[in-house]
């Protein structure tokens, strides 16, 4: 008898261990955590590493060794809502926040979200820019330097937005946030607005804030791309900007070929230039070409890149391009190998 009721306890204890597991792992399903870590290995081919020179654009700015960053994204999604907390750190996720957190790059994305029903979402908090191809998280590029189209808009926004899925293909977004990455607090009482439109992959960005402050001004976006074969995407992305009279604009491609399940190749080639009063402003045509190896989790990237500026009459361009004696020139080129683990 003491046998039998050894036996039965002992199944109890294992049925109720069970269904406290499984009450735990559902519990847990709702919890995601996701992130990246990235190193990098920078030299210049035509101008010495010891003298400062660097691209015009954000980011992978270091020769020699240097790091990229580390984030960790933690979400929590319930039934109806849900949270996210994008926390960063190193000298890239020090740039993309503009080191005005508690600790420099500490927080790169915070927001709450409602799925008011299965086609509206409303988003409060500060969250990664919808403007460009490009994003900061470099597991999420192909190219790993960025290009000066990414650089030169906004990185992230601190406001409301609402997402609505108009059919399968078709979906907007709508947003009022604080100015042009002031993404804590801002203290000028003004916003900024910003909207999207969506179709089958293509997204027409819109965004708008009156310029003063330091603002952006007036940016229309276009993002897209295209599986051209089974093997061969063509990315696509332009921009013009304007702030009471003066901005940017510009346009790169992204074809990229799949030559296995773990190699591809791809090359940016990109034309950015800076427009307002005068001729023969600054523009610079930029060159990167990737080599994309996946092992796991890991993404090995070497890169060539090389930028040609023109119209430099009035000063440099952006970035610092020198020659092999130091001397200021027009054109700057480099070798870089990274690696990025995602996880």
């Amino acid at each position: 008898m003491k046998t039998i009721m050894k036996k039965l306890f002992t199944l109890s204890m294992l049925f109720v261990a069970t269904a406290l597991f499984a009450q735990e792992e559902a519990t847990e399903s709702k919890l995601s955590i996701t992130g990246s870590v990235d190193a990098y290995y920078q030299t210049y081919l035509t101008a010495p590493d010891n003298e400062g020179a660097t691209f015009g654009t954000a980011f992978a700015g270091q020769s020699g060794f240097a790091l990229g960053m580390a984030n960790l994204v933690v979400g929590y999604e319930g039934e109806k809502a849900g949270a996210v907390i994008d926390l960063v750190t190193g000298p890239r996720g020090a740039g993309a926040t503009f080191n005005t957190d508690i600790v420099d790059g500490i927080v790169n994305q915070a927001y709450v979200y409602w799925n008011v029903s299965d086609k509206t979402t409303l988003t409060f908090g500060r969250w990664n820019t919808f403007l460009g191809y490009e994003v900061i998280a470099p597991a999420g590029n192909f190219n790993y330097s960025c290009s000066y189209l990414f650089s030169s808009g906004p990185f992230s926004h601190m406001g409301l937005k609402a997402d609505f899925a108009l059919s399968d293909d078709l979906s907007l977004m709508l947003a009022v946030t604080n100015p042009w990455d002031t993404n804590d607090i801002s203290m000028t009482g003004e916003y900024a607005l910003g909207a999207q439109l969506g179709y089958k992959g293509q997204f027409l960005n819109l965004y708008y804030d009156s310029g003063n402050a330091g603002g952006l001004g007036f940016e229309v976006d276009y993002t897209g791309g295209f599986d051209l074969t089974d093997a061969f995407y063509l990315g696509i992305n332009a921009a013009y900007n304007d702030n009471d009279g003066s901005g940017f604009y510009g346009a790169a491609l992204y074809p990229q070929l799949a030559a296995s399940d773990s190699f591809s190749i791809g090359l940016r080639g990109e034309y950015f230039a800076l427009h307002g009063d005068g001729d023969d402003l600054p523009s610079v045509f930029a060159t990167t070409l990737t080599g994309s190896f996946t092992v796991d989790n890991l993404i090995i990237k070497p890169e060539l890149r090389l930028d040609a500026l023109s119209n430099q009459d009035d000063g440099m361009f952006y970035g610092k391009f020198i020659d092999n004696d130091g001397a200021p020139t027009d054109s700057l080129a480099a070798f870089t190998l990274a690696a990025i683990y995602a996880f």
